[in-house]
């Protein structure tokens, strides 16, 4: 097995001290910064993520095998920026305003950063306007929001106006997720898509680039 699969299968079974030994050892063997965190680290939480969505793990394993990732991720952070390594593209990510809840949240952002998305993550208690500003000055490419409550989610709707009355619902997209939506809802709402659970969110957002 060589060194990149040590670390993918070390972040796997959530030995964040390993996976932070094998990276360091990667970095010395002058194995390119973007080929480990493709072929280690992301090859590792994909597989996380496939175990997921088929119910074989549970929310502690991902969370393991997060910490794992952001031990290597901490040393491949200054030799991304020096090699100019692009993520597969920004996500500006929080919870709705009035909801205070982030638990589901927090693990689509988990399941996005380990896919190799850029999470730029607003936390709770967003607004409309706070979500399309972050998505314009980042130039993320989408925009994703969580909800708990049902009175909540009502709020999820300005931001799809804000975004076409700046003309922007073309080139920022929009995922929406929480016990509340479905995806009848999210299309009344305007999003473009819809995700049931973490997994299915890192899915929803790569059929929204490949078709954008």
């Amino acid at each position: 097995m060589d060194l990149l699969q040590q670390i993918a299968e070390f972040l796997r079974k959530g030995d964040d001290k390993r996976v932070l030994e094998l990276t360091k050892q990667a970095i010395e063997q002058h194995i390119a910064a973007q080929d480990i965190l493709d072929n280690g680290l992301i090859a590792g939480m994909n597989v996380i993520g496939e175990l997921f969505k088929q119910h074989k793990i549970f929310i502690p394993e991902v969370l393991f095998a997060a910490r794992a990732m952001n031990a290597g991720m901490d040393q491949l952070k200054p030799l991304l920026i020096k090699e100019n390594a692009r993520p597969v593209a920004r996500i500006v990510l929080g919870t709705i305003e009035g909801d205070l809840h982030d638990i589901g949240k927090n693990l689509v952002g988990i399941m996005l950063k380990g896919a190799g998305f850029q999470v730029i993550d607003l936390g709770k208690d967003v607004s409309a306007v706070r979500f399309v500003e972050a998505a314009i000055s980042e130039q993320a490419q989408v925009i994703g929001m969580s909800a708990l409550l049902t009175t909540t989610m009502l709020n999820m709707k300005k931001v799809m106006t804000l975004l076409r009355e700046r003309d922007l619902d073309g080139s920022i997209k929009t995922i929406v997720g929480g016990a509340p939506l479905s995806e009848e809802i999210a299309r009344e709402f305007g999003a473009d898509a819809y995700a049931y659970d973490a997994a299915n969110a890192v899915e929803r957002v790569k059929m929204l680039l490949a078709h954008a």
